[in-house]
C-alpha cells in the first residue's frame, strides 16, 4: 500500500508534490520519491525513509524545478525499502517514469518476457515492469502506449505516468486501487486521497476501475478501457482543511481521540429526526427478507463488527456472524439472497474486504457498507452506503473511525428492530435517547480520567498485557489490545474472561498487568470473580468500570471510570480510555505514534 500524487500546471511541481506526499505518508513511509520533467528530461529524486528525507535531499523541491511531476510514498510489498526500490521507476531510455499503488500479480511472467527482450531491471519491485512495458509499446503515441501496457497488467494498480516527449501531460490509470483527480484552474492534480489535494482544490473527479485519464494544465480527459472518452461528474470536497492538521496536539492520534465527541455528534445528529432514525438510502423494509446478517471487515473495523453483533442480535433477533474478510474471501461462504452483508472499512479501499464483498454479492447477498471516505471503492460497490462522517483520520491507528463505525451499527440495529417489531415502542424511545446522549458521555470519559498518563508511567515497561472481559466487554478488549500492541509495540492479548481457566490463566504471574473490562452490568459479577482469580496468582489489575460500581474498587489495583451507559451501547464509550492508555504508554516508550512500524493506514494489497 502506497500513496501517489501528481501535478501539472504553472507552479514548480516539486513543492506541491512534497506537500501532497506529507498528507499521504500515512499510506506508507519506508521510502519516497518524485519525478519532475525539466525541459525534455525527467529528474528523479528518491530516498529511504520519511518524506522529510526527500524534502532535505531536494531542498524542499528547489533542486528539482519543473511544472509537471509525480510523487510516491511507499510501504514495501515487493523488494526491501531501499533507494533503488523506491518509486518513481524510469524506463531504460529515460523517456518515461511511473509511480504505482497496488500490486502486479503477473509481474514475474512480464519481467521474464521483458528481460528476454533486452530490458534491464534496476529494482526488485513489481512496479518496474510497468514502465518497461510502456517503453516497449511506445511508437510516438503516449496514450496508446499506456493503454497497451495497462491491458497486460493483472492485479490492483493506480498509476501515474509521465513522458519527457510530452512535458505537460500525465496519464493516470485505475484498477482496484483508489485514484482521484483534482480539478484546478490552469493546473490539475491526481492523488490516492483527497487530503493530498484539498489545500489546492476542492473539486474532484473519482475514477472507476478500468478508467484512465489524461491531465494537462488546461484539461482533464477521462477514457474507458477501450480508449473512448467519457464524461465524469465533478464532486465537491467538503472536508475542512484544518481537519487534516494537528491543531496544536502532539500527534494526530491524540487529536483524533479528542475529536470523538464531535465525530459522534456528526454521525448521529443528522440521522435522528423528529424522534425517528433516518438512514440515507436504507429502506428498513429490506430486513423482512433477511434471515442472516454477516459482518465482514479487517483489523479495528472487524472488532467494531464484533461489538456491534451483540446489539444487532439482541434488538433484531436475527443471527449475526462476524468474519475476517481475509478469511471470508476464501471460505466458500454460506450466503444467499436472504443474507445481508455488512461491510466495514474506514478507507473504503481495504483489498481483502473488497474481495470478500464481491464474492458474497456474486452469491446473492445484499451489501450494506459503512465507510468514511466518500467515493471509495466499497462505497461504490455496495447496494447501500452509510458514511460515518468522521472527517479525515490521519493517524495509522484508528480511533474515531472505529467509534463512528460502531455508532452507525447502533443506528442500523435500532432502525431495523423497529421495522421488524422486535423492540417495543417504549424501549425504542429509551434507546434512542441513550444514543443521543453518547457524544456527551464520550466527552465525560475524556474529562473524568486525567490520571491515565500516570497509569501509563506505571505500566509502560511491562513486556506484555492481558485484556479480559465478557460479552460486549470482551469485544472492546479485542480492540483495546490491538491499540496497545500496534502503537506501543507491547505484546497485548485479549481473552474472554470466562475462558481463563481453560488454559490462558497459566500465563498469569506475579506483577502481570491485566486490564479488566467491567462495564456490562449483565456480566460484571462474573468478571469480578475472574479478577479475584488473576489477583490470587499475583496479577496487577487495572479495571475499567462504571463510576457507580464501588465494589470493584476494593478488588482492582488501579481504576478507570466511565459514566453508566446502557450495555447495548457501552462499547463506544468504554473504548475511549483504552485508546488514551495505549497513546500514553506509546508516548512513554518514545514510539512513533502516528506512524507505527510496519503498518500503513489503508491496506490496499492482500
Amino acid at each position: 500500500m502506497c500513496g501517489i500524487v501528481g501535478y501539472t500546471g504553472s507552479q514548480n511541481a516539486a513543492p506541491v508534490l512534497l506537500e501532497g506526499l506529507k498528507k499521504l505518508e500515512y499510506r506508507g513511509y519506508d521510502s519516497a520519491g518524485l519525478a519532475v520533467i525539466q525541459g525534455n528530461t525527467i529528474q528523479i529524486s528518491k530516498v529511504t525513509g520519511r518524506i522529510a528525507n526527500l524534502c532535505e535531499k531536494t531542498q524542499d523541491g528547489r533542486l528539482t524545478p519543473g511544472t509537471t511531476g509525480i510523487g510516491h510514498t511507499r510501504w514495501a510489498t515487493h523488494g526491501a525499502p531501499t533507494d533503488t526500490n523506491a518509486h518513481p521507476h524510469a524506463s531504460n531510455d529515460g523517456r518515461f517514469a511511473v509511480v504505482h499503488n497496488g500490486i502486479i500479480e503477473n509481474y514475474v511472467e512480464l519481467r521474464r518476457e521483458l528481460t528476454e527482450k533486452g530490458y534491464h531491471f534496476e529494482s526488485e519491485t513489481d512496479t518496474e515492469v510497468i514502465v518497461h512495458l510502456v517503453e516497449m509499446y511506445y511508437r510516438g503515441d503516449f496514450k496508446q502506449a499506456v493503454m497497451k501496457a495497462s491491458n497486460r497488467l493483472q492485479g490492483s494498480y493506480a498509476l501515474g505516468i509521465v513522458c519527457s516527449d510530452e512535458p505537460d501531460r500525465i496519464f493516470v490509470v485505475r484498477e482496484a486501487s483508489p485514484l482521484i483527480l483534482g480539478v484546478g484552474i490552469g493546473e490539475n492534480y491526481f492523488a490516492s486521497d483527497v487530503t493530498a489535494m484539498v489545500a489546492y482544490t476542492r473539486n474532484a473527479i473519482y475514477l472507476e476501475d478500468g478508467e484512465f485519464a489524461e491531465l494537462t494544465p488546461d484539461s482533464i480527459r477521462v477514457f474507458d478501457c477501450t480508449g473512448r472518452e467519457i464524461s465524469k461528474p465533478v464532486s465537491r470536497i467538503t472536508w475542512d482543511i484544518q481537519a487534516a492538521e494537528k491543531g496544536g496536539y502532539d500527534h494526530f492520534m491524540l487529536k483524533e481521540i479528542m475529536e470523538q465527541p464531535r465525530a459522534a455528534k456528526a454521525t448521529l445528529a443528522p440521522r435522528i429526526q423528529n424522534g425517528e432514525i433516518v438512514l440515507e438510502g436504507f429502506d428498513p423494509a429490506l430486513m423482512k427478507d433477511v434471515h442472516k446478517i454477516l459482518i465482514t471487515a479487517c483489523g479495528s473495523a472487524y472488532y467494531a463488527g464484533c461489538a456491534g453483533k451483540y446489539t444487532i442480535e439482541k434488538l433484531c433477533r436475527i443471527p449475526v456472524q462476524v468474519e475476517l474478510a481475509s478469511e471470508l474471501r476464501y471460505a466458500d461462504p454460506l450466503v444467499d439472497q436472504h443474507t445481508l452483508l455488512i461491510v466495514l472499512s474506514q478507507s473504503g479501499e481495504t483489498a481483502d474486504t473488497i474481495a470478500a464483498m464481491k464474492e458474497c454479492r456474486r452469491r446473492g447477498a445484499k451489501v450494506l457498507a459503512i465507510v468514511n471516505v466518500v467515493g471509495s471503492t466499497i462505497a461504490k460497490l455496495a447496494d447501500v452506503t452509510l458514511y460515518t462522517w468522521a472527517g479525515p483520520e490521519i493517524a495509522v491507528a484508528t480511533t474515531k473511525g472505529y467509534t463512528t463505525q460502531l455508532l452507525v451499527l447502533y443506528l442500523f440495529a435500532l432502525s431495523a428492530a423497529k421495522e421488524l417489531k422486535t423492540v417495543e415502542d417504549g424501549e425504542y424511545r429509551r434507546l434512542l435517547n441513550a444514543l443521543k446522549a453518547l457524544p456527551k458521555q464520550i466527552q465525560q470519559v475524556l474529562d473524568m480520567n486525567p490520571g491515565i498518563p500516570k497509569l501509563a508511567k506505571k505500566y509502560h515497561e511491562t513486556p506484555s498485557m492481558f485484556f479480559i472481559g465478557r460479552n460486549t466487554d470482551y469485544a472492546v478488549a479485542l480492540e483495546g489490545a490491538l491499540k496497545m500492541k500496534e502503537i506501543s509495540y507491547i505484546h497485548a492479548e485479549s481473552y474472554a474472561a470466562g475462558e481463563l481457566k481453560h488454559g490462558t490463566i497459566a500465563l498469569i504471574h506475579e506483577g502481570q498487568p491485566v486490564i479488566a473490562l467491567c462495564c456490562n452490568g449483565a456480566v460484571v459479577e462474573k468478571t469480578m470473580s475472574n479478577i479475584v482469580e488473576v489477583k490470587a496468582r499475583g496479577a496487577e489489575v487495572l479495571a475499567v468500570a462504571n463510576r457507580e460500581n464501588q465494589k470493584i474498587v476494593s478488588l482492582a489495583d488501579d481504576m478507570i471510570f466511565i459514566p453508566k451507559v446502557d450495555p447495548l451501547l457501552c462499547a463506544v464509550v468504554e473504548i475511549i480510555p483504552l485508546q488514551l492508555l495505549a497513546y500514553h504508554v506509546a508516548k512513554e516508550n518514545g514510539c512513533d505514534i502516528d506512524k507505527p512500524k510496519n503498518l500503513a493506514k489503508s491496506v490496499t494489497v492482500e
